[in-house]
């Protein structure tokens, strides 16, 4: 069920939303809905949290780690070192044929 509201909103604000209505053949409402659905799920998480909650909750986990962090380029090696014979494969290089 939805309830009407009244919105004030600056002349070129409504100008721009109509003429938007206007290009995509919707009615302006529709645009005020969907930007109010999308509002919605941008500041609230799956758990209810807002995003700057889930920041704050976040911050700095990578140094609260157990274990020391790794260079990305040193994961690789590594990971590589583990697949069966020299290590990464070669890239070999694919010709095109002439058109």
């Amino acid at each position: 069920m939805n309830t009407r509201s009244l919105v004030s909103l600056p002349d070129d604000d409504r100008v721009r939303l109509d003429a938007e209505a206007a290009s995509r053949g919707r009615p302006m409402t529709h645009l005020v809905q969907d930007a109010v659905a999308e509002y919605r799920m941008r500041s609230r998480s799956r758990r209810g949290e807002t995003l700057d909650e889930l920041l704050c909750a976040t911050a700095g986990l990578f140094a609260r780690r157990a274990t020391r962090p790794v260079d990305g380029a040193e994961q690789q090696r590594g990971l590589r070192e583990e697949w069966p014979g020299a290590g990464a494969p070669v890239a070999r290089r694919v010709r095109r044929a002439a058109s």
